[in-house]
């Protein structure tokens, strides 16, 4: 921490300050290397070999109704390519609303 502050700042004492900040620090003490679990053995990352076969997707929601009633959107962002698609829909959709809507912008070819 020192090191990385001492770029930009610098006090008298500072290293000495810094230190027993650090040792009174709840944060700081749970975030050490002791206290952390052992990371195991390096994992493959799959990596996608065509567009759209891997996605992330989330939800932004709480927004004010639109006139189409919409009041969230969905966001799916392709893993290979990083494009992503920004989908209103509404809060009551099922799970069946949501496969007929992606399936519909993946062979309109908008995805």
């Amino acid at each position: 921490m020192y090191r990385h502050l001492r770029e930009v700042y610098w006090w008298d004492g500072m290293k000495k300050g810094i230190a027993e900040f650090v040792a009174k620090c709840p944060n700081c003490q749970q975030v050490k290397v002791g206290h952390q679990s052992p990371v195991g053995l390096p994992q493959r990352i799959e990596l996608p070999k065509w567009k759209w076969e891997m996605i992330n997707m989330d939800f932004i929601t709480g927004l004010p109704r639109s006139r189409r009633q919409h009041d969230s959107i969905w966001v799916i962002v392709d893993r290979m390519t990083k494009s992503a698609q920004f989908l209103p829909i509404k809060t009551t959709n099922s799970a069946e609303d949501y496969a007929k809507l992606y399936i519909q912008e993946v062979t309109d070819g908008q995805a």
